[in-house]
Protein backbone atom coordinates (compact mmCIF):
# COMPACT_ATOMS: atom_id res chain seq x y z
CA UNK A 1 0.00 0.00 0.00
CA UNK A 2 1.62 3.55 -0.65
CA UNK A 3 2.17 5.66 2.04
CA UNK A 4 3.62 9.02 2.50
CA UNK A 5 6.70 9.82 4.90
CA UNK A 6 4.96 11.31 8.03
CA UNK A 7 7.29 14.58 7.83
CA UNK A 8 6.56 14.57 4.23
CA UNK A 9 2.86 14.66 5.12
CA UNK A 10 3.12 17.43 7.66
CA UNK A 11 5.38 19.22 5.61
CA UNK A 12 2.90 18.97 2.66
CA UNK A 13 0.05 20.03 4.63
CA UNK A 14 1.34 23.20 5.96
CA UNK A 15 2.52 24.42 2.44
CA UNK A 16 -0.64 23.63 0.55
CA UNK A 17 -2.90 25.29 3.80
CA UNK A 18 -0.71 28.36 4.49
CA UNK A 19 0.36 28.36 0.14
CA UNK A 20 -3.22 28.17 -0.81
CA UNK A 21 -4.95 30.50 1.85
CA UNK A 22 -1.93 33.54 0.63
CA UNK A 23 -2.87 32.49 -2.89
CA UNK A 24 -6.57 33.21 -2.13
CA UNK A 25 -5.81 36.22 -0.67
CA UNK A 26 -3.09 37.78 -3.34
CA UNK A 27 -4.98 36.55 -6.19
CA UNK A 28 -8.07 34.52 -6.44
CA UNK A 29 -9.63 32.09 -4.47
CA UNK A 30 -10.42 29.76 -7.48
CA UNK A 31 -6.64 29.40 -8.04
CA UNK A 32 -5.82 28.40 -4.71
CA UNK A 33 -9.10 25.77 -4.20
CA UNK A 34 -6.96 22.62 -5.94
CA UNK A 35 -3.90 23.58 -3.82
CA UNK A 36 -6.34 23.96 -0.60
CA UNK A 37 -8.25 20.43 -1.52
CA UNK A 38 -5.08 18.79 -1.72
CA UNK A 39 -3.76 19.99 1.82
CA UNK A 40 -7.10 19.45 3.27
CA UNK A 41 -7.19 15.84 1.64
CA UNK A 42 -4.42 14.89 3.36
CA UNK A 43 -4.81 16.73 6.85
CA UNK A 44 -8.28 14.62 6.95
CA UNK A 45 -6.40 11.52 5.92
CA UNK A 46 -3.74 11.89 8.81
CA UNK A 47 -6.69 12.31 11.74
CA UNK A 48 -8.24 9.62 9.61
CA UNK A 49 -5.65 6.79 9.11
CA UNK A 50 -2.95 8.45 11.75
CA UNK A 51 0.65 7.06 11.82
CA UNK A 52 -0.43 3.18 12.16
CA UNK A 53 0.88 1.80 8.81
CA UNK A 54 4.10 3.51 9.49
CA UNK A 55 4.76 2.33 12.72
CA UNK A 56 3.66 -1.19 11.84
CA UNK A 57 6.22 -0.98 9.24
CA UNK A 58 8.85 -0.01 11.66
CA UNK A 59 8.19 -2.54 14.22
CA UNK A 60 7.96 -5.43 11.75
CA UNK A 61 12.21 -4.45 11.26
CA UNK A 62 12.34 -4.56 15.16
CA UNK A 63 12.94 -1.28 16.25
CA UNK A 64 10.15 -0.87 18.93
CA UNK A 65 11.65 2.69 19.80
CA UNK A 66 11.01 3.92 16.72
CA UNK A 67 7.25 2.19 16.34
CA UNK A 68 6.63 3.58 19.96
CA UNK A 69 7.61 7.19 18.76
CA UNK A 70 5.78 7.15 15.24
CA UNK A 71 2.32 6.24 16.99
CA UNK A 72 3.16 8.73 19.40
CA UNK A 73 3.02 11.21 16.17
CA UNK A 74 -0.69 10.14 16.07
CA UNK A 75 -2.81 13.42 17.47
CA UNK A 76 -5.84 12.22 18.23
CA UNK A 77 -6.08 8.59 18.49
CA UNK A 78 -9.90 8.92 19.27
CA UNK A 79 -10.51 10.23 16.15
CA UNK A 80 -9.02 7.17 13.74
CA UNK A 81 -10.94 5.50 11.57
CA UNK A 82 -12.54 2.47 14.06
CA UNK A 83 -10.18 -0.96 12.22
CA UNK A 84 -7.31 2.21 12.52
CA UNK A 85 -7.79 2.89 16.11
CA UNK A 86 -8.21 -1.45 16.97
CA UNK A 87 -5.01 -1.75 15.29
CA UNK A 88 -3.20 1.33 16.80
CA UNK A 89 -4.33 -0.42 20.29
CA UNK A 90 -2.71 -3.74 19.11
CA UNK A 91 0.61 -2.55 18.27
CA UNK A 92 0.73 -0.54 21.14
CA UNK A 93 -0.10 -3.93 23.41
CA UNK A 94 2.26 -6.08 21.14
CA UNK A 95 5.10 -3.11 22.00
CA UNK A 96 4.39 -3.64 25.57
CA UNK A 97 4.27 -7.72 25.48
CA UNK A 98 8.01 -7.54 23.57
CA UNK A 99 8.98 -5.26 26.33
CA UNK A 100 7.51 -7.78 29.11
CA UNK A 101 5.14 -5.36 30.52
CA UNK A 102 2.14 -8.19 29.78
CA UNK A 103 -0.50 -6.20 32.16
CA UNK A 104 -0.02 -3.16 30.18
CA UNK A 105 -0.26 -5.14 26.91
CA UNK A 106 -3.36 -6.84 28.14
CA UNK A 107 -4.45 -3.66 28.22
CA UNK A 108 -4.18 -2.54 24.95
CA UNK A 109 -5.65 -5.50 23.17
CA UNK A 110 -8.87 -5.68 25.31
CA UNK A 111 -9.26 -2.17 23.92
CA UNK A 112 -8.63 -3.43 20.25
CA UNK A 113 -11.12 -6.63 21.28
CA UNK A 114 -13.97 -4.44 21.50
CA UNK A 115 -13.60 -2.82 18.16
CA UNK A 116 -14.64 -4.75 15.21
CA UNK A 117 -11.82 -5.42 12.91
CA UNK A 118 -12.07 -5.70 8.85
CA UNK A 119 -11.12 -8.95 8.49
CA UNK A 120 -10.88 -12.09 10.45
CA UNK A 121 -7.14 -12.23 10.42
CA UNK A 122 -6.74 -8.77 12.19
CA UNK A 123 -9.23 -10.84 14.70
CA UNK A 124 -7.42 -13.97 15.05
CA UNK A 125 -4.09 -11.58 15.55
CA UNK A 126 -5.53 -10.14 19.02
CA UNK A 127 -6.96 -13.44 20.46
CA UNK A 128 -4.08 -15.18 19.75
CA UNK A 129 -1.90 -12.69 21.52
CA UNK A 130 -5.04 -12.51 24.43
CA UNK A 131 -5.02 -16.16 24.62
CA UNK A 132 -1.07 -16.44 24.79
CA UNK A 133 -1.20 -14.38 27.40
CA UNK A 134 -3.66 -15.75 29.84
CA UNK A 135 -1.75 -19.21 28.75
CA UNK A 136 1.75 -17.42 30.18
CA UNK A 137 -0.38 -16.91 33.75
CA UNK A 138 -1.83 -20.46 33.37
CA UNK A 139 -5.48 -18.86 33.67
CA UNK A 140 -6.05 -21.80 31.04
CA UNK A 141 -10.30 -21.26 31.21
CA UNK A 142 -9.68 -17.71 29.81
CA UNK A 143 -7.12 -18.84 27.61
CA UNK A 144 -9.56 -21.17 25.99
CA UNK A 145 -12.22 -18.35 25.33
CA UNK A 146 -9.98 -16.93 23.49
CA UNK A 147 -9.63 -19.96 21.48
CA UNK A 148 -12.96 -20.52 20.93
CA UNK A 149 -13.52 -17.11 19.71
CA UNK A 150 -10.95 -17.72 16.90
CA UNK A 151 -12.63 -21.39 15.84
CA UNK A 152 -15.62 -19.76 13.50
CA UNK A 153 -13.08 -17.00 12.52
CA UNK A 154 -12.11 -17.68 8.21
CA UNK A 155 -8.23 -17.17 8.93
CA UNK A 156 -6.63 -16.56 5.46
CA UNK A 157 -2.81 -15.68 6.77
CA UNK A 158 -0.67 -18.83 6.95
CA UNK A 159 1.11 -17.27 9.67
CA UNK A 160 -1.78 -16.68 11.85
CA UNK A 161 -3.29 -20.28 11.23
CA UNK A 162 -0.30 -21.66 12.35
CA UNK A 163 -0.31 -19.53 15.75
CA UNK A 164 -3.50 -20.36 16.09
CA UNK A 165 -3.06 -24.10 16.11
CA UNK A 166 -0.15 -23.57 18.12
CA UNK A 167 -1.71 -22.23 20.94
CA UNK A 168 -5.10 -24.27 20.68
CA UNK A 169 -2.79 -27.32 20.71
CA UNK A 170 -1.05 -25.67 24.38
CA UNK A 171 -3.96 -24.28 25.77
CA UNK A 172 -6.14 -27.95 25.13
CA UNK A 173 -3.29 -30.47 26.25
CA UNK A 174 -3.08 -27.94 29.51
CA UNK A 175 -6.65 -27.76 30.20
CA UNK A 176 -6.87 -31.87 29.77
CA UNK A 177 -3.80 -32.22 32.00
CA UNK A 178 -5.28 -29.85 34.58
CA UNK A 179 -8.85 -31.29 34.53
CA UNK A 180 -7.10 -34.84 35.10
CA UNK A 181 -5.22 -32.87 38.55
CA UNK A 182 -8.35 -31.86 39.66
CA UNK A 183 -10.65 -35.14 39.25
CA UNK A 184 -11.70 -36.41 42.85
CA UNK A 185 -9.67 -40.16 43.40
CA UNK A 186 -11.78 -43.15 44.87
CA UNK A 187 -9.75 -45.85 47.06
CA UNK A 188 -6.59 -47.11 46.47
CA UNK A 189 -5.16 -43.96 44.22
CA UNK A 190 -8.40 -45.34 41.51
CA UNK A 191 -9.76 -41.87 39.70
CA UNK A 192 -13.72 -42.03 39.76
CA UNK A 193 -14.40 -42.68 35.80
CA UNK A 194 -17.44 -40.43 34.26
Amino acid sequence: MFTINIYLRFALIGICLVGGTLLAIYTSFWYALPILLIGIILLIGYFLFGTIQSAAQIMQRGDLEGAEKRLALTFKPNWLFGPNKAILYMVKGTIAIQRRDIEEGEKWLKKAEEINMPSDNEAAMIQVQLASIYASKRKWNQANIHVKKMKDMNITNLEIKAQYKQIHDIVKTKGQSQAKMIRPKGRKGQRFHN
